[in-house]
Formats: C-alpha cells, sequence, structure tokens
C-alpha cells in the first residue's frame, strides 16, 4: 500500500515537473527569449528546459518536455506561417529530433558519470579540435574566395570556440571541468536538435528550402551544413552555460 502511494506522488511530481518545463519552453518560443536572430534563421533556446529536464529528471520526463517542444514548433508554424513554415508541418522533422533531445542527453551524462572525468575530458578536446578545425578550414576557403561576411562569421565562431576549449585548461575554470558530463550532455542536446531538425530538412525538402533563400539547389547539401553551423554553435555555448547554471541551481552536481 505504502509503496503505491509512493509511486502515485512520484508520477504526480514527473507530471508537475513536465508541466512547469513544457510551460518555459512555449514560453520561451512565444517571446524574443526563445529565438535569437543568425542569418536566415534562429538559435533557438526553447531546447534548454528539454535537455535539463533529461539530466535532472530522467529520459521519461525530457522525452515528454521535448514532445511539447516539438509539438509547439508544429501548431506555431500552422498558426503564424512564414514561407519556411512547411517544414515543421512534417512530425518527423519538427517532433521526432525534439523528442530525442530529452533522452540522449541523460544517458550521456549517466555514461560520463561512470567512466570519469578524464575521458569526458578527451571526449570534449576532440568535439572542440574537429570544430576549430572545421572553423579554420571555412576561413581559408573563405579568405581564398574573397567572402568577407564569411570570414567575419567565421572568425567570430572561431574565437568563441576557442574560448570555450581554452576553459578545459584554466586554473580558474574548476566548476566548468567539474561538470563536464553536464557540458557534454548539453552539446550532445543541442547537436541532436541541430542535426535532426535540419537533417530531416535536408532529407525531405533540401532543394525546396533553399530555393526559397535564393541558393540554386545543387547547394543544399552546403548551404543547410552552413546553416547547421553558424546557428549550432551559438546554441551550444548558450546550452552549456545555462544548462550548468540551472543544474547547479536545482542541486544536480
Amino acid at each position: 500500500m505504502n509503496n503505491k502511494v509512493l509511486m502515485r506522488r512520484f508520477d504526480a511530481h514527473k507530471i508537475a515537473i513536465v508541466g512547469i518545463m513544457g510551460a518555459l519552453t512555449i514560453v520561451l518560443g512565444s517571446t524574443p527569449l526563445g529565438f535569437i536572430p543568425i542569418g536566415v534563421t534562429g538559435a533557438t533556446t526553447m531546447h534548454i528546459p528539454v535537455i535539463t529536464s533529461s539530466i535532472l529528471f530522467g529520459p521519461a520526463v525530457g522525452s515528454l518536455v521535448g514532445l511539447i517542444f516539438g509539438v509547439f514548433s508544429m501548431m506555431k508554424g500552422i498558426l503564424n506561417p512564414t514561407p519556411f513554415s512547411f517544414v515543421v508541418l512534417n512530425p518527423l522533422v519538427s517532433v521526432l529530433p525534439r523528442i530525442l533531445i530529452g533522452i540522449f542527453p541523460y544517458y550521456i551524462y549517466s555514461y560520463l558519470n561512470h567512466v570519469g572525468l578524464k575521458k569526458a575530458k578527451i571526449a570534449l578536446s576532440i568535439f572542440w579540435l574537429a570544430i576549430l578545425g572545421y572553423l579554420g578550414h571555412g576561413i581559408f576557403a573563405a579568405i581564398q574566395a574573397g567572402n568577407t561576411m564569411s570570414i567575419w562569421v567565421n572568425s567570430g565562431l572561431f574565437i568563441l570556440v576557442a574560448a570555450m576549449a581554452l576553459l578545459e585548461f584554466s586554473k580558474l575554470a574548476d566548476s566548468y571541468q567539474a561538470s563536464l558530463d553536464k557540458v557534454i550532455a548539453a552539446i550532445v542536446g543541442t547537436l541532436t536538435n541541430t542535426v535532426g531538425f535540419l537533417g530531416g530538412v535536408y532529407l525531405f525538402y533540401g532543394e525546396r528550402y533553399v530555393s526559397l533563400m535564393g541558393v540554386d539547389p545543387a547547394n543544399a547539401g552546403k548551404t543547410i551544413l552552413g546553416i547547421g553551423i553558424v546557428n549550432g554553435i551559438p546554441e551550444c555555448i548558450i546550452a552549456i552555460i545555462l544548462v550548468m547554471a540551472i543544474t547547479k541551481a536545482l542541486g544536480r552536481k
């Protein structure tokens, strides 16, 4: 009998968390706080409550908050359509990746807790080096092409990523280093959103999507990849900062 009472209380607690985090997601999506304009799209912060829910309360709660994120995104596309809104009418693009945001960070966080800080640092270092290498190549290619805007964008992102990478080796960043499991979980959750959404856009609507931007459909892959890089890096950095702050405030160390 006592076990049943505890289970009901536990379930009620999870339902309340889903409601609170889901409401926060909707508030972010309904205000300028939810989207930071970058180029033709926007870097979102709506994934932050989903990642936080996953780390703190597990994949069940996280996936439900992600479902709210996805359904809200779809409904916003229906009620306030733009020329690009057709992509969110497909739940494989707008809903499924958002559900997965609520699942992957929990398991990454749990795994890194198990394997320890050293392996987490190695994994994060490889990630930062890969991004820096890609951006460095982008700067070189932009210089050769004489594309001033691309040079500035790639250079700015390079500096941001380099600054985040240096935190790993800074003695002033002990709290950051002690929270690498959350840092990597936040990155994985963000990339799940970026790769899942834009990957779906490319798979189902790539040529049509870039045509609306005035881009040659033959360059759909490169264009969407570029959007992913330009949006994904700021989103990762925002997620790292906010997820660490929120989980610390709520007691997950």
